[in-house]
C-alpha cells in the first residue's frame, strides 16, 4: 500500500512528499520520468487549501461536483491561468454546459446520453475538453461508469459517432476488492481501444494503480487531510 503522508497541517510539504513518492514509483517501474501526472483532489476542501498547493507550484486538480468548483474555482483562475481542472465526479445531463464551459478535463463520460449531451454542447460552443471514459469495473449498481462489457462499443461511439476528444479511462475500484485486478482490467482495455491514458490510483493506492501502467492519479487525503464534514 501507498504510504499515507502525514496529513495534519502542511498542505506543501504533503504534496512534496507525495511528488517524490510518484518520482520513485515511477522509476521503480521502469518508466519514463514525469509519465505519471498528480491531480490533486480538492473536493469539499475551502479554496485556500487549494491556493496553498497553488502557491507550492501544483497546478493540476481534481472537483467532484460542478456547483462547488463553480464557486471555488474562477476566481482562483484569474490568479493562476495556468491550472489544469479535471471533473472527476459524476456529471448530470443539466450540468453539461457549466462542465464544459469550466473544466479542461472530463473523466467521467459513462453513457451514450451524457455522450451525446456533451459532444451537442462541443459542437454548439467550440470548446473540447478532453474526456475520460469511466468504467465501472467492479460492476457495482450504486456506481457511475459504463459496464466492461459493453465498453469497447460505447467507447467506439464517443469516438467514432460523436467526436468526442477521448484520451483514456478512468475506474474507481469497489471498496475492499484488490485494486490491481480493476488496474489490470483498465489496463488492458485502454491497450485493445488504442487509448494512451488510464486515470486510476487514490492516496490509499496508487503505488499500485503506477505499476500497472496509470497515468494520472487521483489523491486527496495525502495532501489536504480528511475531508471537512
Amino acid at each position: 500500500m501507498a504510504e499515507i503522508i502525514d496529513t495534519n497541517t502542511d498542505i506543501a510539504a504533503n504534496l512534496s512528499a507525495v511528488n517524490r513518492q510518484i518520482a520513485d514509483l515511477v522509476k521503480r517501474a521502469d518508466r519514463p520520468a514525469g509519465s505519471v501526472t498528480l491531480v490533486a483532489v480538492s473536493k469539499m476542501h475551502p479554496a485556500a487549501s487549494a491556493e496553498t498547493a497553488l502557491k507550492a507550484g501544483h497546478r493540476v486538480f481534481g472537483e467532484n461536483r460542478v456547483q462547488e468548483a463553480q464557486k471555488k474555482w474562477p476566481v482562483l483562475r484569474e490568479k493562476y491561468p495556468d491550472v489544469q481542472l479535471h471533473l472527476i465526479g459524476p456529471l448530470q445531463t443539466n450540468k453539461v454546459r457549466d462542465a464544459i464551459g469550466l473544466f479542461d478535463v472530463i473523466e467521467t463520460i459513462d453513457r451514450p446520453k451524457l455522450a451525446r449531451a456533451v459532444a451537442a454542447e462541443m459542437a454548439q460552443t467550440g470548446l473540447k475538453p478532453t474526456c475520460f471514459v469511466q468504467v465501472n469495473t467492479g460492476e457495482e449498481p450504486q456506481k457511475a461508469g459504463i459496464l466492461p462489457a459493453e465498453a469497447d462499443g460505447f467507447i467506439a461511439l464517443c469516438r467514432q459517432e460523436l467526436d468526442l476528444p477521448v484520451v483514456g479511462l478512468m475506474c474507481i475500484p469497489p471498496v475492499g476488492d484488490s485494486p490491481a485486478l480493476h488496474f489490470a482490467l483498465l489496463h488492458e482495455m485502454a491497450k485493445r481501444n488504442g487509448l494512451a491514458m488510464l486515470s486510476m490510483g487514490m492516496s490509499a493506492d496508487y503505488d499500485v494503480a503506477i505499476g500497472l501502467g496509470a497515468t494520472h492519479v487521483r489523491v486527496g487525503t495525502a495532501i489536504f487531510g480528511q475531508r471537512p464534514s
